[in-house]
């Protein structure tokens, strides 16, 4: 529909309109903005802005058509309930519209909404039920006579596309219900399909394993999901719903309205009780905005601990009489309102490529930005992994990329526009040698990652520096990554030892060093001297070793240099130690500079000995156990620690030496794989701590 300049030139003015849309008044080009994003997004399946923009000029619209009414097109995106149709389904009419929510990002906008719902009603509060918003595609379910009789993605709001087949492969959707039970003969429901993050994670795994192109953000997935020809596809994605509304229903003659059906809350737990996944179990009832804005505030900062994506709550008001008196505007209802979670997605310019290089070698492309608010930072570096990352994603110098802050919060590009180059960009060229000390790079043939293998590159070291006195390792306090490459830029600090050996009257004469500074990172210097062997193993940043390996090491022996002793089949036969572990760990104890290391810090006066003593008498001695999933009683490590603690010992795989598999939310795989071994106890994290507890 648009060609290339078209594209352009409409992403450039979009941007003016986004930098400066007071001084904007030209509302013809707006609504030409609007609806060419609206075709992106909902036709193309394209996106070039991300959502918080587009709501950001959709509110520029509406205000300006509010102070100018004259001007309203029939038209204009603000007249219709939603966008274009996919041609590749039967549409079909819905029984009711599915209108858009109005959309709030801060207390006023919410304080607002209360009081025209107060002055509309006559009242002086208003109950309302607060819910997830879920971040997936919405849907449309009619059933009748028990019977799910066809299903519809949202469309333009008046009529959708039928996907009945599609959505019989969604588990979580019953194909029959009871609602002769209640007396009803004929339902309309509303939902919205998502994809947990696990199940993204695994379907992408299986899209790698097959080196296909992943799949952007759960959303995207489920939305694609829906309009894929072949239903046995779909079933592979491993979707969910949740139902959340019931927006039209007829009686069986005779029979009463339900009096679940007189709250939007009861109308949560009647689809329950029917058996769907409805919000029931997350919703919360409020009886003041107040209280629903705190709620709000609260919980965006716990919307990254839920197994699926959310991107903001919906706030109902909670007694449908007063829904219906409040009725609804053309584009939204007036008894619902959206509040948006500070935006994830983001677009902005790629404008360099720095390659980093890291403790083991490892290059790093790491991408420089146009600096870009995103979930509430500012974000203008980006790690794009290495270079298949590169060339999977087809990122060139000068793109728009559109970036997301995920789950863990650690931002990553979703994907390069490619319709808005402007023939200016250019090809990504990953170096042939060390951009610190020009060593040739080498890549292993079973690696994505190039690797600098000079020991003495300086970046290397000051990284191995850095990783030796983190949190994890030696623990040293104060002593943090700028003071680290501080005191090496002023020849205070080159190798690891010398962090035994600094000079610290030296080190008082810097700037920001007073006289307690300095007493409190001898302190934890000396004190990190005494740490237990598996930090000491841990912290030298042997390849592939982590902290449950070391600690497993650890244990095996007496002193640090036992390991010299080894041989790569010896080494197999410790716990969780394979044949690629097993190989780094030979490798580091059979390389003079390693062990020259280790017997200088010894005479430093580090520990070198195996210190720590297993309860052998303790309530869980023997016992071997493993976590998976989200714990939200305890953290990993906390529990991780009990068990060590009773005399139990930690395992990082599923095998069949291991007892307790500890199941907390969104379990992955290890709950599969464990499921097929009948000597593992499956438990949750309330039976783990019962466990312990006696």
């Amino acid at each position: 529909m648009y060609t290339k300049p078209q594209i352009l030139d409409l992403q450039a003015t979009t941007k003016l309109f986004l930098q400066s849309p007071q001084k904007i008044v030209a509302i013809d080009m707006l609504r030409k903005i609007l609806k060419f994003h609206e075709y992106q997004y909902y036709v193309s399946a394209s996106p070039l802005i991300s959502d918080y923009e587009y709501d950001t000029l959709f509110k520029i619209l509406i205000e300006l058509e509010a102070k100018h009414p004259n001007l309203i097109t029939k038209d204009s995106p603000s007249q219709r309930v939603g966008n274009s149709l996919n041609n590749n389904f039967e549409t079909l009419a819905h029984l009711v519209p599915m209108l858009s929510l109005e959309n709030s990002y801060n207390a006023d906008d919410l304080n607002d909404f209360d009081r025209k719902a107060r002055e509309g009603a006559l009242l002086d509060a208003i109950t309302y039920c607060v819910e997830p918003k879920f971040d997936g595609a919405s849907i449309s379910l009619v059933y009748e006579n028990d019977f799910l009789v066809r299903a519809c993605t949202r469309g333009d709001g008046v009529a959708g596309e039928e996907i009945t087949q599609n959505i019989k492969q969604i588990r979580s959707i019953p194909l029959s219900i009871p609602l002769s039970e209640y007396g009803i003969q004929q339902m309309e429901i509303r939902g919205e399909v998502i994809m947990s993050k696990k199940s993204f994670e695994n379907f992408n795994e299986k899209l790698k394993s097959k080196q296909l192109t992943i799949l952007a953000n759960p959303r995207n997935a489920a939305a694609g999901s829906l309009r894929m020809k072949d239903p046995a596809e779909v079933g592979e994605r491993n979707l969910d719903a949740f139902i959340y509304h019931i927006s039209f229903y007829n009686l069986q003659q005779g029979a009463t309205i339900p009096e679940l059906l007189k709250t939007h809350s009861g109308a949560l737990e009647l689809l329950w009780n029917l058996g769907f996944r409805s919000p029931q179990n997350e919703k919360k009832i409020f009886s003041n905005m107040q209280d629903v804005i705190k709620f709000c505030n609260d919980f965006e900062s716990k919307r990254d601990n839920l197994p699926y994506e959310i991107d903001g709550l919906v706030i109902k008001i909670n007694d449908f009489a007063l829904q219906e008196k409040l009725g609804m505007t053309s584009h939204h209802p007036r008894w619902a309102i959206a509040y948006k979670f500070k935006a994830r997605q983001a677009t902005t310019i790629l404008e360099n490529v720095e390659f980093q290089v890291g403790r083991t070698g490892a290059v790093t492309p790491v991408a420089k930005l146009q600096a870009v608010a995103i979930g509430g930072v500012t974000v203008s570096s980006i790690s794009m992994h290495n270079e298949e990352y590169i060339k999977e994603k087809d990122l060139r110098l000068g793109d728009t990329v559109i970036i997301e802050r995920a789950g863990d919060v650690i931002p990553q590009i979703v994907q390069s526009i490619p319709a808005l180059r402007k023939g200016t960009e250019k090809i990504i060229e990953f170096p042939n040698n060390c951009p610190v000390c020009d060593y040739l790079l080498e890549k292993e043939e079973a690696e994505a990652v190039w690797r600098c293998n000079n020991p003495l590159c300086t970046a290397q070291i000051v990284e191995r520096i850095i990783h030796f006195v983190s949190k994890d390792a030696m623990d040293i306090k104060s002593f943090g990554d700028a003071n680290i490459r501080k005191f090496y830029e002023l020849g205070l600090l080159k190798n690891i030892p010398e962090v035994y050996q600094l000079n610290f009257d030296q080190i008082a004469t810097l700037e920001g060093f007073g006289k307690k500074s300095v007493d409190n990172l001898k302190a934890a210097i000396e004190a990190s001297k005494s740490q237990p062997l598996y930090r000491l193993i841990y912290a030298l940043g042997i390849r592939f070793v982590g902290e449950t390996t070391a600690k497993t090491i650890a244990a095996q022996i007496n002193h640090i240099l036992d390991l010299t002793l080894l041989s790569e089949a010896e080494l197999q036969n410790f716990e969780d130690v394979g044949i690629k572990v097993a190989k780094s760990i030979y490798d580091y104890f059979h390389d003079e500079n390693n062990i020259a290391l280790i017997k200088n810090l010894e005479a430093l006066g580090l520990n070198m000995i195996q210190t720590n003593t297993t309860a052998v008498d303790g309530n869980l001695a023997g016992l071997y156990f493993l976590f998976t999933g989200t714990l939200t009683q305890l953290k990993r490590s906390e529990a991780e620690a009990i068990v060590e603690a009773g005399g139990g010992h930690i395992l990082s795989g599923v095998s069949s030496k291991l007892n307790y598999l500890v199941v907390g939310e969104d379990a992955g795989s290890k709950l599969e794989k464990a499921k097929k071994i009948a000597s593992i106890k499956i438990i949750t994290e309330a039976d783990f701590i019962e466990l312990v507890k006696n």
